[in-house]
């Protein structure tokens, strides 16, 4: 799924098959390419390195999406064109209710445009950022969710890499949805690829040796931490001292808030040096902390 480049001639795009009416609507819609004059477009929603997301209407159908519009020429410049490429691949395949969809991409000479479902109640980021950290009925909420898409992911080959609180958003019902695949790969064997963001990094990323689908377990044990606590577990003023603190597996609970040491068991049980002694993401659906405090419709109802 090639993003063109100015000579070569438009592609034929994926369709908005799950927006169209009827079966003859989406039968049309295979025809149809995507252009910017088939939507209306609102207010900005947030703007990313190397562009901008936008509220935007779909004219015929009148449904409410995203798009986001990245610049062709910051894209080739950061020589993120692979990744971008990468990530409409995998993110356009997927189909679960905490993972964000993609329904489609569409180019002009200077942008590409990818149309997104639009997640109402936005980052859940600042949201974190307001609130400080989260109850432990709403961690664990979120946490049972973000390891139901994982188990999705992981079925379907796609290690996600890069799960932490600025890469998610929130639903209107208040369900969490994972929205960036940008560091996400298609895999059947293990990769040596430094990325993600240093506070969420597992050991063997960090000293660069060969991972596998448990950085996500990794990754989502961090996160748990992050929502009770409101900070990473191996946060430090240097760089140096977060890799050791990582490395070391230094894990420390602060005092306050008040977590409860069921929380903290299966945070000890996700942040494992050995990556093949991490819990499962299925062990971690049935861990008691996770049955008594997450909703089971996967929503924080607040």
């Amino acid at each position: 799924m090639g993003i063109a480049t100015e000579n070569q001639p438009q592609q034929q795009h994926k369709n908005f098959q799950l927006l169209q009416a009827s079966p003859e609507a989406s039968s049309e819609a295979d025809k149809k390419r995507w252009m910017l004059n088939d939507f209306d477009i609102g207010k900005p929603l947030g703007r990313g390195k190397f562009g901008h997301v936008y509220l935007a209407r779909e004219k015929r159908s009148n449904h409410i999406v995203a798009l986001k519009v990245l610049f062709k020429s910051q894209l080739k410049q950061s020589q993120v064109e692979h990744q971008l490429r990468r990530e409409v691949e995998i993110q356009s395949h997927l189909r679960h209710p905490n993972i964000l969809r993609l329904y489609g991409y569409f180019y002009d000479q200077k942008r590409v445009y990818l149309i997104l479902e639009y997640a109402a109640k936005g980052e859940l980021y600042k949201e974190l950022q307001k609130c400080k950290y989260f109850s432990e009925r709403r961690a664990a909420t979120y946490v049972a969710s973000l390891a139901r898409a994982l188990i999705y992911c992981h079925g379907k080959h796609v290690i996600h890499r890069d799960i932490k609180p600025e890469n998610l958003l929130v639903g209107a019902q208040g369900e969490l949805k994972i929205a960036d695949f940008g560091w996400s790969v298609h895999t059947f064997n293990r990769r040596r690829t430094m990325c993600g963001t240093l506070d969420y990094l597992p050991p063997e990323m960090v000293e660069s040796v060969e991972h596998d689908a448990s950085v996500d377990i990794w990754s989502l044990g961090i996160l748990c931490f992050e929502f009770l606590y409101g900070m990473p577990p191996f946060e430090a003023k240097e760089h140096s001292d977060t890799y050791r603190r990582i490395v070391q597996v230094d894990l420390k609970f602060p005092a306050k808030p008040i977590v409860s040491s069921a929380a903290k068991d299966l945070i000890s049980q996700m942040l494992v040096k050995d990556s093949s002694q991490r819990l499962p993401l299925k062990k971690v659906l049935e861990h008691p902390w996770i049955v008594q405090n997450a909703d089971p419709s996967g929503v924080y109802k607040g």
